[in-house]
């Protein structure tokens, strides 16, 4: 009992084996540059000094790749295959760029070129072999919290659809459903289902539960009919070391969501988030202006040779600009700046339309700006003038607002925050165009309302670079 999945820091959910993998993967990135130096094929440069400081640098850079590529990320669909593919961009692309600016900085950290071939090269193939080696192992279902759902209503259903994938339960079993005397049972048949005849704390013991999932319809306490919250026996199972939580603190840790069908005003009043002070506001509005004014240091070459093109395929008549009205916090309307990626008369007809796949309206320049955000990039002025946040809810047309609000319970919240460039409903979920797509990202930018700091923005900036290289959710 008490196997803890995560641990919490700044009120973010880190998977615990995916952290502790993390650590020895920058132990074994250090040990590489120590082996690549020592194998005397390449020596370190005579600008550089110290083995120590630049294994260091060496191994926080790829750590940081493997980050930005989501390799820590338990919901990775595609697997271990998938993982390989990603610590391969890490650490064969991003990592000699990270490295190459350190140095260009700090030339004492200088890495040969054939110096941080071979280190890439043993990273590589050492991380691998150990992360093949820790999967063998962790996947085991021994090794994982042992859960159970207490319910078998509409509340368990819910359970059931949102942890129906393997790659959602990574971080525990699912040992089944338990059902309270005469409780409705509307799962299906593929669910497995218990009925708790005596205490839940003897049934807990003889299933070696490590964690109770309640997920009743019906919590109040009938004093003459008896039924509702059993709050005695859940007591005594906390006493007993094993994990008591909600449904909807159950779906937050693990999927990264609020679940809007099951979010109570309540809840969202009473819970441990939703902090917005003055402190907190203007730590990320430094955070933004840091990060907006590093990112066009970088990017103002891509975006003065963007013009150019535009201005150029456009016969040096049509905008290289393109600005539209979307909606900022406290809903007070802004123009939002992006580089023109359909045509000029891509709504003649003044209707306002949602971008749809293949979307005929935009230029074949604009494809290749959407597919690699290139048009966003105008955001940045956006970000200074501070109508824009780097990190947020992607801003919406008013028009859609309008819509959404009334379509979507909670949908207003989204604007209690400035829109962002990037954010964690962008990082979670594939390009929405529709009314339930939108439902599906509201309940990912409600996490991140609820649970916004620093730490949180700086996961979403590194790994928004996986968005960048491999196009997730580009249309």
């Amino acid at each position: 009992m008490g196997k803890a999945s995560h641990i919490r820091i700044f009120r973010n959910y880190v998977h615990t084996p995916y952290l502790l993998m993390a650590v020895a993967e920058f132990a074994i990135a250090i040990v590489c540059v120590f082996f690549a130096v020592y194998l005397d094929i390449w020596s370190l440069p005579k600008a550089n000094s110290s083995l120590l400081a630049t294994s260091l640098v060496y191994a926080l850079i790829v750590i940081f790749s493997m980050v930005s590529m989501g390799v820590y990320e338990s919901r990775i669909r595609e697997g271990f295959s998938g993982q390989i593919l990603r610590t391969a961009v890490a650490v064969f692309l991003i990592s000699p760029i990270g490295i190459a600016v350190i140095a260009y900085f700090i030339p004492v950290l200088t890495l040969g070129r054939g110096l941080l071939s071979l280190c890439a090269l043993a990273s590589f193939l050492a991380i691998n072999i150990f992360r093949w080696i820790v999967v063998s192992v962790t996947d085991k279902d021994s090794l994982k919290k042992r859960v159970v759902i207490l319910g078998t209503g509409n509340q368990a259903q819910k359970v059931a659809l949102r942890m129906r994938r393997e790659y959602d339960r990574r971080g525990f079993v699912l040992v089944g459903f338990a059902g309270l005397n005469g409780s409705d049972n509307l799962l299906d048949a593929q669910q497995t289902v218990f009925q708790i005849e005596g205490s839940i704390l003897d049934f807990c013991h003889k299933k070696n539960i490590d964690e109770i999932v309640v997920a009743l319809d019906e919590r109040r306490r009938n004093q003459d009919a008896g039924g509702g919250l059993p709050l005695d026996e859940l007591f005594d199972c906390r006493l007993q070391g094993i994990n008591v939580c909600d449904i909807q603190g159950f779906i937050e840790r693990e999927a990264g969501k609020l679940d809007i069908e099951l979010l109570r005003p309540s809840w969202m009043v009473f819970s441990d988030g939703f902090i917005h002070n003055a402190l907190r506001s203007q730590t990320k509005r430094t955070f933004d202006i840091i990060a907006s004014l590093l990112l066009l240091s970088v990017t103002w070459p891509i975006m003065l040779i963007t013009g150019l093109f535009l201005w150029i395929g456009g016969g040096f008549r049509e905008k290289v600009f393109y600005r539209q009205v979307r909606v900022g916090r406290n809903s007070v309307n802004f123009e939002l700046f992006k580089f023109r990626s359909m045509r000029i008369d891509a709504e003649k007809d003044g209707l306002v339309q949602w971008a749809a796949e293949n979307d005929p309206r935009i230029t074949r320049i604009g494809n290749f700006l959407r597919r690699t955000r290139i048009d966003e990039l105008p955001q940045i002025l956006n970000i200074l003038k501070g109508d824009m946040s780097f990190v947020g809810p992607r801003p919406e047309r008013p028009e859609f607002v309008t819509q959404l609000n009334e379509q979507i319970e909670y949908y207003q919240h989204r604007h209690h925050l400035k829109p962002g460039l990037t954010g964690w409903a962008q990082l979670c979920y594939p390009y929405g165009a529709s009314v339930e797509d939108t439902k599906e990202k509201l309940q990912y930018d409600l996490y991140y309302i609820k649970n916004q700091n620093l730490l949180l923005d700086l996961i979403i900036l590194l790994q928004t670079v996986q968005i960048v290289l491999i196009g997730e959710g580009v249309r």
